[in-house]
């Protein structure tokens, strides 16, 4: 054999060992280096970190919160929503105070006072006057409407009662309280006519019901004459007394 056919042999099976160590090299991943993904492919890595920031943020949002712009199930606004509650429980207090009211009673809707006792006292202020009292004895509420009517022994007219007198609501007793009303028996200056001396006096309370009661007049009688006027029933002695 040649020296120069066994040179190119040598030459040859370096070759090939240089080609098989660059493959092992290659295999083994020793000296790789990424040139990327082609371009539009997918990358898995981003995506797997979307979703992650997704989820978070689901769950920062609180279970009961109510975004601005959604509707509630009825298809009304959460300020709409709000709106018919408070006109409901407006509504239900409403109800509640007129039940209240009706528990009550109003005094338009009280009985006129049966049960009864009363007095009739002369008094020095003003002159010539008496003061009618009568005190509810009953158990229950009950009014004193419009005026007394009262007769001196048998007269046949009932005296008229001053207009100016009359109060703003009808006057509601309860229980063991008093209304009052004042009688002008005659005038103070003496220009009143026909006079006389009464010595019994009969108060019509309710003439609709036919209530009466016979306070009982000083020994001596009172005089009476043609002024004798009376006032409304009134809550105290002093506005009875004011005419």
């Amino acid at each position: 054999m040649s020296t120069r056919t066994t040179r190119t042999r040598l030459l040859a099976a370096a070759a090939v060992t240089v080609a098989a160590l660059t493959l092992t090299a290659c295999n083994d991943g020793i000296g790789l280096r990424d040139e990327g993904a082609p371009a539009g492919s997918p990358k898995s890595a981003p995506q797997a970190n979307e979703k992650t920031v997704k989820d978070e943020g689901q769950e920062s949002t609180p279970k009961n919160s109510t975004p601005k712009d959604s509707k509630v199930a009825d298809g009304t606004t959460g300020s709409t929503t709000s709106k018919d509650s408070k006109k409901s429980q407006e509504s239900r207090t409403s109800q509640k105070s007129q039940g209240s009211q009706k528990s009550q009673g109003s005094p338009a809707k009280l009985s006129a006072c049966t049960t009864i006792r009363s007095s009739a006292t002369v008094v020095s202020r003003p002159l010539n006057h008496l003061l009618l009292t009568v005190t509810n004895t009953g158990t229950k509420n009950c009014t004193l409407p419009y005026y007394p009517a009262v007769r001196f022994d048998e007269a046949q007219s009932v005296p008229p009662a001053f207009k100016e007198s009359q109060p703003q609501a009808v006057v509601t007793l309860a229980p063991g309280e008093s209304g009052y009303a004042g009688v002008r028996l005659s005038a103070a200056d003496g220009s009143g006519s026909h006079g006389y001396t009464a010595k019994s006096l009969t108060v019509f309370l309710n003439t609709s019901t036919g209530t009466s009661t016979n306070p009982k007049l000083p020994t001596e009688g009172v005089y009476v004459d043609s002024s004798i006027a009376v006032s409304y029933w009134q809550q105290t002695m002093a506005d009875a007394l004011t005419w």
